[in-house]
């Protein structure tokens, strides 16, 4: 059975604490990865003839596994392994598997690194069977755990990761998806990290193309070869070097080689950026051009080399602070030239925290060469409102993504988001970028109206900012609210009646139906779709296409948020729906059972029955077995209410001074002993209240027994009728029961989910419109006026004088 991606990344992830305390994230992770690396190429390349990787004799993960226990096999690992492996790939820089410092030493190194090799010897990491073609789940796996790398390294140290959603994002706007591409098209990242950036570039199109970085920092440098490897792109050209001061990439006469295609995520605002250069006479003319950076910002720095290295038709793209767009003096020169010259396409601001290194929002300046002369405007988004809260960190969420994306590659103007800015307002502004002065993306204040609050009633404009739902519900507007004084209206229902007006209302009624409806009809041909997938089927290409195809199904739809309908898809996918595609993509369409052994406490596994992981059995159930399990869910009921009413009474008579007090424990055998103790006590008023308490504890424990036996007597046939029912499951059945029972009937309730908010946004802007105004000032005047009046005769009624002119 293939492994489910969940899985990976927990056994992977399990990896690294066999190192937590003696390093941190940022150091253990180089150990983990090379060993992720060992397994996966001896995996895939070991005894396979001209492959692109060579496992030289001795060198496997086979051979490590051998060292296991050995007293030296921090060293062998490095002199036998690592040294052969890394020499004939062309590989360096690899982790020292004997550093005292990191590891320890004696027992503690070899217990550690054996314990490691022993992790990733779980037959379930067999990566020579678990990738599906056009997947790369490893890759995948991969991207996990440099996330986690990056967020446990702290703010010093995580910068050599990009996150993944930065990433497709730049992968998806520079302009390479739209292009013709062979492999002699060309991407470039002068500060490569890792190589995840460069990675999702190269993954935006089948055509193979040529993937070139540099990267300074030794040990990230060797990261990024052993990344591009696992990501199937053994022929990436990855150098290391400080990219600045000296620049890798060169044609045969000594000057910098251009690209097809930038991308970069240099470090922000890099104070020690000229080190090792002159930039006043800089042999590569990068700072002459377009002006010199100023000595300590060196963002413009690696902007300028990105520019210089773009072919004539070049498009690029990089992550910068927002600073970039409005500093001025030296980079202000800079960014005048840049944008007379008509290189930048669009800017891209995104929201805050998203880096691991730096909590300070930035963007995406995306550079454009081929089109530059005709240029007559920059195009601009404000993207910083939209993420979720991940952990410390801020993260870019699918439908985030998806709209940065089609609004940026469609150029659509959305108001409060983006617009087309035309050159020549940018030049009244004096050539400032900061995108605040182009787009006012701040929430419309909920404005008070004082005359409402004088006089009653509600703005007329406050309604009205509720079109969308007027458009789609024209009558409802009207039953809700009547005719007040000019320019206000009165609520026409009773306050509490809103909901039920609202969820009642035809015209509502009418629209929800047709909502449901819509849902219903991609239901169906998704459905069709789903259910003809077979063994070897791309889940990646399967979300990518059901995705989108929700996506536009939705598109333009009244009061339905599209990229909200998308989310919920995504999710699901996620949580539950990509490890079912995987097990589809590997095994085909069925219905395997395994039995579920749980560790104790003492370590040993204890059988917990059996489950399948495709179809949950209460699946199986609901479709097959309705009736006994509505027998069961009626017991349940019926014990729930029993438990609850015994918990109800022991908390009522608990304490020191309660009817239970007398016992150390509430059970049945304490009740009972504690009942025959009192059976006989006469006239005693406090121990009849406490036999009559006890004793109905008693019988509802009683009952409570016996509801559990009767629960249990009937699972248990059930349970051997579900187990029967699972072995005759022919594979339509199967199809029924993953695609309508499990995934699109989890999505359409989401989906529905969605609808809800509908209404519930509707209902409760009404009630706040409502309540706001409900009490016009004068009435609230003579309301306190009254109350005051009230506490004056209660005052004197005491004998006391109330002074009012205090």
């Amino acid at each position: 059975m293939a492994i489910k991606k969940s899985e990976l990344y927990s056994s992977l992830w399990q990896s690294c604490d066999e190192l937590r305390g003696g390093m941190d994230a940022s150091q253990y992770k180089d150990y983990v990865l090379v060993m992720l690396f060992v397994k996966y190429v001896s995996d895939k390349y070991a005894g396979v003839p001209f492959s692109t990787i060579i496992i030289p004799e001795g060198a496997s993960f086979k051979d490590m596994v051998a060292l296991k226990g050995s007293a030296h096999i921090g060293d062998d690992i490095n002199r036998r392994i690592l040294g052969p492996l890394a020499n004939a790939n062309q590989l360096a820089d690899m982790p020292d598997f004997n550093d005292a410092t990191k590891l320890g030493s004696g027992k503690e190194l070899v217990d550690r690194l054996t314990n490691l090799i022993a992790i990733f010897e779980n037959k379930a990491l067999d990566f020579s069977k678990n990738r599906a073609e056009g997947d790369d789940i490893l890759g995948d796996a991969y991207e996990y755990l440099m996330r986690h790398f990056a967020t446990e390294s702290g703010k010093s140290k995580g910068q050599f990761y990009t996150p993944a959603e930065v990433s497709r994002i730049m992968a998806k706007i520079v302009g390479i998806h739209s292009a013709g591409t062979s492999n002699d098209t060309t991407v470039y990242d002068p500060t490569c990290g890792s190589g995840s950036l460069l990675l999702k570039v190269g993954d935006e199109v089948n055509q193979k193309v040529t993937l070139n970085g540099q990267e300074k920092d030794v040990a990230t440098a060797g990261l990024a070869r052993m990344n591009m490897i696992l990501h199937n792109n053994s022929t990436a050209l990855i150098k290391q070097g400080n990219t600045l001061a000296n620049p890798l990439f060169k044609t045969p006469e000594g000057q910098i080689q251009t690209f097809d295609y930038v991308v970069a995520n240099p470090p922000f605002s890099d104070k020690r950026w000229s080190t090792g250069i002159n930039p006043d006479n800089d042999p590569f003319h990068r700072f002459t051009t377009y002006g010199r950076p100023p000595d300590r910002q060196g963002d413009y720095a690696y902007l300028l080399h990105i520019v210089r290295s773009l072919k004539s038709t070049g498009k690029g793209a990089c992550i910068l602070p927002h600073g970039v767009l409005f500093r001025g003096n030296a980079e202000g020169i800079i960014r005048e030239n840049l944008i007379k010259k008509g290189f930048i396409l669009g800017i891209i601001g995104l929201p805050a925290n998203l880096f691991f290194g730096t909590g300070i929002p930035a963007c995406i300046i995306v550079i454009d060469k081929e089109n530059a002369h005709s240029r007559k405007g920059i195009f601009m988004m404000d993207a910083s409102s939209g993420f979720m809260k991940d952990g410390n960190k801020n993260r870019l969420r699918d439908r985030d993504i998806h709209k940065i994306v089609d609004v940026f590659n469609q150029r659509l103007e959305v108001p409060q988001y983006s617009r087309t800015v035309a050159l020549d307002e940018i030049a009244k502004n004096d050539y400032n970028l900061n995108l605040p002065r182009y787009i006012d993306s701040q929430q419309t204040e909920d404005l008070q109206d004082l005359s409402a609050h004088l006089s009653g009633g509600i703005p007329q404009r406050d309604v009205d900012a509720l079109h969308s739902y007027w458009d789609v519900c024209p009558q409802l507007k009207s039953t809700l609210f009547a005719p007040g004084r000019p320019g206000y209206l009165n609520l026409a229902v009773l306050p509490d009646a809103i909901k039920f007006t609202i969820y009642r209302h035809g015209e509502f009624v009418a629209f929800m139906d047709n909502m449901k409806a819509l849902y219903a009809r991609w239901q169906q041909h998704s459905a069709d779709t789903l259910k003809a997938l077979q063994v070897g089927c791309h889940p990646k290409a399967i979300i990518q296409d059901l995705s989108n195809d929700l996506l536009s199904h939705y598109a333009g739809v009244p009061l339905m948020d599209a990229y909200g309908v998308y989310q919920h898809l995504m999710d699901y996918w996620a949580s539950t729906m990509q490890d079912d595609c995987y097990l589809i993509a590997s095994d085909g369409w069925k219905a395997s059972i395994t039995r579920v052994l749980v560790p104790n406490n003492k370590g040993k596994a204890v059988d917990k029955g059996w489950a399948c992981e495709l179809i949950p059995k209460s699946l199986v159930v609901q479709r097959y077995f309705a009736s006994a399990q509505k027998t069961m869910d009626e017991l349940q009921t019926k014990l729930d209410v029993v438990s609850a009413q015994m918990t109800e009474m022991e908390e009522e008579h608990g304490g020191e001074d309660g009817l239970f007090s007398e016992l150390d424990k509430v059970n049945k055998a304490q009740v009972s002993a504690r009942l025959k103790d009192i059976q006989n006590v006469q006239g005693d008023q406090d121990a009849k209240d406490e036999y009559q308490a006890l004793s109905k504890w008693l019988k509802l424990c009683s009952e409570e027994t016996e509801l559990k036996k009767m629960l249990k007597d009937a699972e248990t046939p059930l349970d051997a009728l579900v187990h029967d029912r699972y072995t005759r499951l022919t594979e339509a059945d199967i199809k029924t029961l993953v695609v309508d029972d499990k995934w699109l009937s989890a999505i359409g309730l989401a989906v529905h989910g969605e609808m809800d908010r509908i209404s519930q946004a509707l209902t409760q802007r009404v009630k706040v419109l409502t309540e706001r105004y409900a009490t016009p000032l004068p009435q609230l005047a003579d309301e306190l006026e009254t109350l005051a009046s009230r506490v004056e005769e209660h005052l004197k009624t005491m004998g006391l004088v109330w002074n009012t002119s205090v």
